[in-house]
């Protein structure tokens, strides 16, 4: 993962050092350097940043003011002279407080408190994300078959049939399908497209459940579902993506 940062510092000399610091740092990537926060102020409005390495003391507008209008996805290290300010860079909420003059050492410390603080982030947004999508997911669907709802539980189908005006799901341990009046289009819109794919104009099946293909066709026990020119393109394309040996 790679960082973008910058700096603001009045003096020159603190400004090429942490220069320096962030460019042999290979997570960090620095987008600018600014002698004031007045300046900083619109560089930062053109390009976000991860991290910003702050100077306190500041002519104008000093650092602690200066990161209360700084957005609040950005990181904010101070780095100061004066250790009397490390409670209130705190109160701002702070990453971390570095004093001058700023080690190599201290400063890669820091930077990779800020990268291990996006990394989690990053990983928690993920988790949430996935979580999301599980639970917007049916674990079953409710089917009605001869004037009755029968609950189905998507992880026992093997593949639909569609004959017509209906439907026939083939589960796995029953010997005969459940038989449904519905249209094939309505059960592909009741199903996940993450776990079923349509294969035939006639045929769904459950992607988990295929074990077998022969001569583009899927096999299931004695059946033989074949796959069709009109969604040959999307269920290659399914197979090339958990292949190392079928190309789309």
């Amino acid at each position: 993962m790679i960082l973008t940062c910058a700096i603001v510092d009045d003096e020159p000399l603190a400004v090429s050092l942490l220069e320096s610091y962030a460019g042999k740092t290979p997570f960090l990537k620095l987008s600018g350097a600014y002698n004031s926060a007045v300046d900083a102020l619109a560089g930062l409005e053109r390009e976000r940043v991860e991290l910003l390495f702050l100077d306190i003391q500041m002519p104008e507008l000093n650092g602690m003011e200066f990161s209360r209008m700084v957005t609040g996805d950005t990181r904010i290290i101070f780095t100061t002279a004066f250790g009397q300010y490390a409670l209130d860079s705190y109160r701002v909420n702070a990453l971390d407080y570095l004093l001058k003059p700023v080690s190599y050492p201290a400063f890669l410390q820091s930077a990779q408190k800020a990268l291990q603080w996006y990394e989690l982030l990053r990983k928690s947004g993920a988790n949430t994300a996935e979580a999301a999508d599980k639970k917007q997911e049916p674990e079953s669907i409710f089917i009605k078959s001869e004037y009755k709802l029968i609950q189905i539980e998507l992880s026992a189908i093997l593949y639909i049939e569609g004959l017509k005006d209906y439907v026939k799901i083939y589960l796995e341990g029953q010997p005969r399908p459940v038989l449904s009046l519905m249209s094939m289009k309505n059960m592909e819109e009741l199903l996940p497209a993450s776990r079923f794919i349509r294969v035939h104009r006639s045929f769904i099946v459950q992607a988990e459940k295929i074990k077998v293909i022969e001569r583009n066709r899927i096999v299931f026990g004695k059946e033989y579902i074949p796959v069709s020119d009109s969604y040959r393109e999307s269920f290659n394309a399914f197979l090339a993506r958990r292949s190392l040996f079928f190309k789309a």
